[in-house]
């Protein structure tokens, strides 16, 4: 950072405290990126992003960054709170458009219906047609509890292994790695999992219930 740099990839905390720490001057920042914007401003970030940039915009400046927001949806307010870091004059590139339900066309969608009690060995079924022995599963789960006892059920047939918030960072990549190699072929997760992951080769992902 000391010797300067073209690019930024942070935390807002991190950046924070790099900043308070007076190791770090964003007041000649040309570009400002917000990545899932919509989380960014709904999880109580928002305060520790306007004091970020705060030292790169002034109001009604035209030497302001140019500002790049991201977000996999946009309610209302997420346009009204990014109003604040938009010129006037923003563009809004849309690629859902109507289609907010749009899912790939080449995934096929079942819906199962069964009783708590019969889910492992459904569970273990299921896996069984339409990932095969050597194919890859990912089943989301709604707690962290949920996710250990399914890993450690016996009526799942095949290699399974949990990942949630309570496992430790370390683990949690010595797992993705195992799953990605091949090692186990079930990886049963809360929705710790949900967002970022590149994993090649899925074959199946089966919620155990519908997604709140």
């Amino acid at each position: 950072l000391k010797s300067g740099i073209d690019i930024l990839v942070g935390t807002p905390g991190r950046i924070k405290d790099h900043i308070q720490n007076s190791k770090l001057e964003l007041s000649s920042v040309k570009h400002v990126v917000l990545d899932e914007v919509d989380h960014m401003l709904d999880m109580g970030f928002a305060e520790q992003v306007e004091e970020i940039l705060g030292s790169s915009y002034k109001k009604g400046s035209e030497s302001n960054p140019q500002t790049l927001l991201f977000s996999a949806t946009c309610p209302r307010w997420v346009y009204d709170v990014a109003k604040k870091y938009m010129r006037d004059e923003y563009e809004q590139i849309d690629l859902i458009g109507k289609k907010t339900q749009r899912t790939a066309t080449t995934v096929e969608h079942l819906a199962i219906q069964c009783r708590s009690s019969q889910r492992a060995g459904v569970l273990g079924d299921i896996i069984q047609v339409y990932s095969g022995s050597r194919g890859r599963t990912i089943v989301f789960c709604e707690t962290k509890k949920e996710a250990n006892e399914l890993a450690m059920n016996a009526s799942l047939k095949q290699d399974a292994q949990s990942l949630h918030g309570d496992i430790p960072q370390k683990q949690r990549e010595i797992t993705l790695k195992g799953f990605r190699n091949g090692v186990f072929e079930v990886l049963i997760a809360t929705n710790v999992a949900a967002r970022g992951l590149d994993i090649p080769e899925v074959d199946l992902v089966i919620q155990c219930s519908p997604p709140k």
